[in-house]
């Protein structure tokens, strides 16, 4: 490793909590006072994994890592690394000489290290950080996020032939979806509404399995069962021109008309249903002068008043989709977790939860209680600048810079691999696991990954503190301490776990939220908690659409909240975001403009914003990091359909123009917004980020 990140680590341990305080820059958090008689070992080295043996061959002590099985005569140094990211000194310079030394000088009581390599160790390249590091992330910044210590997560460790099993069983699944949605009601499935689903159920699925639902209630989902009533009898799409939408007025009375007859419906609805769409037909048949707005108002007259009964007959349909689905990702869920558990060596057992723990530390990567099993051989080529990972044929792709980022990010998180025999296998079942949320589809999913442009990151950083990512990936993350939807994979790059488990005391926040409507409610609820609860300072600063009409209630609750201390709006098509493919995409295609305006909400309590008050010289520089850079180029629009504003006349209802401007959302895990809740087509919001919950 090189000196660069020596450094980085060496700073991150300054960081870190000792038990008689810290004289780090920032200041140790406050743990409770306790009468106990002090531990033998730090309680850094303890919670990594150290602990103090006898050696009765020797006749004297030893330090044993039960994470890593491997000894030292001497007890491991503090300061010289990082013990809760990189317990065993894998960023410490390599001793010169041939003795079984480590990097600062310890002597190893069993040389582990000149054993044979497995079959699938990594050998792994001295990556120089700065090559990477001044790309799209920094991760030499250090964390001020403190939390109370946590227990282990009992999550099962990641397998490729689990994570394979799950990729078929959800492509499956997406083509149930699809052919429900053409059998019952003659449409295609909402674009993207498959992954919104997903992102909502995990907001309140308290089932197994990282992905698929499982255990929710109510079993039918209200993001699901929304957007497909929103394109039924038929899917409204942008308009340009008189034509189009003459043609579209006309298929809308003789969708809803043919539904009307052919579904059980009652005879009042039948009778108004009948009669507008015969009235609009006749009308359509002898006025040919109409303008391109008569037509747009005509239909907007037609929806109001065949949609509720058009809706009524749907209804029952609908939910029977959305149930269905439900059922099959439960079943498929049940299944996985079995094979899964006969993979592992030693099953878990059903324990209780732990209680919470009262003392106060820097924040760190999710640790599973869970052994890792022997995981099998995966095959690593270079075509150009992509890393191809293979295993059993699937293949899947991320370029150099990324794979060497989660290269750093694995050596700075994974305490359970000091060899690096299972980070070919964990990369594949990362990459894995969020192609198969995105969907297969061209450009689909790429909004659930985008990201702030870096300078704006450096701003929030520079101005406020920020130095944690609430709404992240290892893939798109720009700071190394995150939170993440899949903390069961996510954890061995630094993910702090789901946002909305996460429980921070004191820091500087920022949150990019996936624009499910469901999610971002729990976000704003989970904000007003933990700003409720900590008497420490701590700041979440917000990027949300300024959608308008009407606005979304999560952004409504915050606007309302008395913990926001300022609002900023950066006007649309002014600002630009990184595309959600940026692990695979070209540079050239890297960032694109935002159609939408954007919304900055400054939440802190009375600490925080004394700490980190939104200034006008900060604010001005946060704004003027936003701008769009010239040198550089970015598409004129987010990916995916064309943007409709709200409200714009010359698009079909207002329902339907939430659900097309969904599209547009500068977001970060997941694009939602339909009818102030879901997008029916929104796989360019840069904000649809993966959250997590």
């Amino acid at each position: 490793m090189s000196s660069d990140s020596q450094g980085s680590v060496k700073g991150e341990a300054a960081m870190m909590l000792s038990p008689s305080g810290s004289t780090s820059s920032q200041g140790p958090p406050l743990s409770p006072s306790t009468t106990s008689k002090p531990p033998e070992l730090p309680d850094e080295l303890v919670q990594a994994g150290w602990s103090k043996c006898w050696s009765r061959r020797e006749n004297r002590p030893y330090y044993f890592n039960r994470f890593t099985n491997q000894s030292l005569w001497e007890v491991p140094v503090l300061g010289q690394h990082d013990v809760i990211s990189d317990p065993l000194g894998l960023n410490a310079a390599p001793a010169e000489s041939g003795d079984s030394t480590l990097g600062n000088g310890q002597r190893k009581r069993r040389s582990s290290e000149e054993q044979g390599a497995g079959p699938n160790s990594f050998k792994r390249t001295k990556v120089s950080t700065h090559l990477v590091r001044g790309i799209y992330w920094d991760l030499d910044v250090q964390t001020n996020a403190v939390i109370r210590e946590r227990p282990p997560a009992n999550h099962l460790p990641p397998h490729p032939e689990i994570e394979l099993q799950r990729a078929q069983l959800v492509t499956k699944l997406r083509q149930h979806y699809h052919e429900l949605c053409h059998q019952r009601e003659g449409i295609e499935p909402p674009r993207e509404s498959f992954n919104r689903w997903l992102l909502e159920r995990k907001v309140i699925d308290k089932g197994h399995d990282p992905l698929l639902p499982s255990d929710c209630d109510p079993i039918i989902s209200p993001s699901m069962f929304r957007e497909v009533m929103n394109d039924i009898p038929i899917r409204l799409s942008r308009i340009k021109y008189k034509e189009e939408a003459r043609k579209l007025l006309f298929k809308y009375a003789e969708a809803a008309k043919k539904m009307i007859d052919s579904r059980n419906a009652s005879p009042e609805s039948r009778k108004v249903v009948k009669w507008n769409a015969e009235d609009t037909m006749s009308w359509l048949r002898r006025d040919h002068s109409a303008s391109k707005e008569d037509y747009m108002d005509r239909l907007e007259h037609l929806r109001q008043q065949c949609g509720p009964h058009v809706a009524a007959v749907a209804k029952d349909s609908v939910e029977g989709i959305c149930s269905k689905i439900y059922q099959l990702s439960a079943e498929y869920s049940r299944r996985l977790r079995q094979t899964h558990l006969s993979l592992l060596q030693d099953p878990p057992s059903e324990t209780c939860a732990s209680p919470q723990q009262s003392r106060l530390v820097y924040c760190y990567p999710v640790r599973l209680v869970i052994p890792s099993p022997p995981l099998p051989r995966v095959e690593l080529h270079f075509e150009n600048d992509v890393a191809c990972l293979r295993f059993r044929g699937e293949m899947v792709k991320v370029n150099r810079g990324h794979f060497c980022k989660l290269e750093l990010l694995y050596r700075y998180s994974c305490i359970d691999d000091p060899r690096f025999e299972k980070f070919l296998s964990r990369v594949w079942c990362l990459l894995k696991r969020y192609q198969v949320m995105f969907g297969s589809n061209a450009n689909e999913g790429t909004g659930l990954q985008g990201a702030l442009p870096v300078s704006v990151f450096e701003a929030l950083n520079r101005q406020f503190g920020v130095s944690f990512e609430c709404f992240a990936s290892p893939l798109n993350c720009y700071f190394k301490q995150f939170c993440s939807a899949f903390p069961d994979i996510d954890g061995f790059f630094g993910s702090r776990g789901p946002f909305l488990s996460f429980c921070p005391v004191s820091g500087s926040f920022e949150a990019n939220p996936p624009f499910c409507e469901e999610l971002m409610d729990a976000m704003v609820t989970h904000f007003e908690e933990l700003l409720e609860q900590s008497s420490e300072p701590l700041s979440f600063i917000v990027f949300v659409p300024e959608w308008r009409d009407p606005v979304t209630p999560a952004l409504t609750r915050m606007e309302a909240s008395r913990f926001l201390r300022h609002q900023l709006s950066v006007p649309a098509y002014e600002h630009e975001y990184r595309s959600g493919s940026q692990h695979i995409c070209k540079r050239d295609e890297m960032y694109y403009r935002a159609v939408h305006g954007t919304a900055v909400l400054f939440l802190q309590n009375d600490a925080g914003f004394a700490k980190w008050s939104p200034t006008p010289e900060r604010l001005a520089e946060l704004t003027a990091a936003y701008r769009p850079s010239s040198s550089r180029t970015s598409s004129l629009s987010s990916p995916g359909p064309a943007h409709i504003a709200p409200g714009d006349r010359d698009s079909a209802a207002k329902a339907s123009d939430r659900t097309q401007s969904g599209v547009m959302s500068p977001g970060a895990h997941d694009g939602n917004n339909n009818n102030s809740s879901c997008s029916s087509g929104s796989s360019g919001s840069p904000q649809d980020k993966m959250a997590n919950m």
